[in-house]
């Protein structure tokens, strides 16, 4: 298994993947650009560099699914928001306020640094933007 970064994709792709990991199945190209709103071209070039890079499978006129990397990659990029909004709400902004930020800034934290912030914040479960699993995060609870 690859190390993750946490910087190896960009803020967009890594949009795709949480998406996939929340759709579970094969998920069709045309769902996939209608939910993160962009053309079906670019999905289709996007879900291509995620499948050379081995994040994704694409079934053609079937639909795409994570692999075992993107998967992984993907509950990290779902831990890794859900951590650094929890962070942000303990300094005053809404559950919302910190989900819209941390969207904007999530894709240039790194992995370790998120693994430091987990551990000084005692390993939480739950943030209002959803669970944390630390299966990732170098703890095991």
């Amino acid at each position: 298994m690859h190390e993750i970064t946490g910087l190896e994709l960009s803020p967009k792709k890594v949009e795709y993947l949480k998406f996939l990991l929340g759709k579970g199945d094969l998920v069709r190209t045309t769902d996939i650009s209608s939910e993160l709103n962009v053309d079906p071209s670019t999905t289709t070039k996007t879900i291509n560099d995620l499948s050379e890079s081995g994040y994704v499978d694409h079934v053609p006129y079937r639909g795409v699914h994570l692999t075992e990397k993107g998967r992984v990659n993907a509950e990290f990029f779902v831990n890794r928001h859900n951590i650094l909004s929890l962070m942000l709400t303990h300094y005053g902004l809404s559950p919302e306020e910190a989900c819209d930020e941390v969207s904007r800034l999530e894709s240039f934290v790194s992995k370790p640094a998120i693994d430091i912030i987990c551990n000084a914040m005692g390993h939480p479960t739950v943030s209002g933007c959803g669970s944390i699993s630390h299966s990732s995060c170098g703890s095991h609870h």
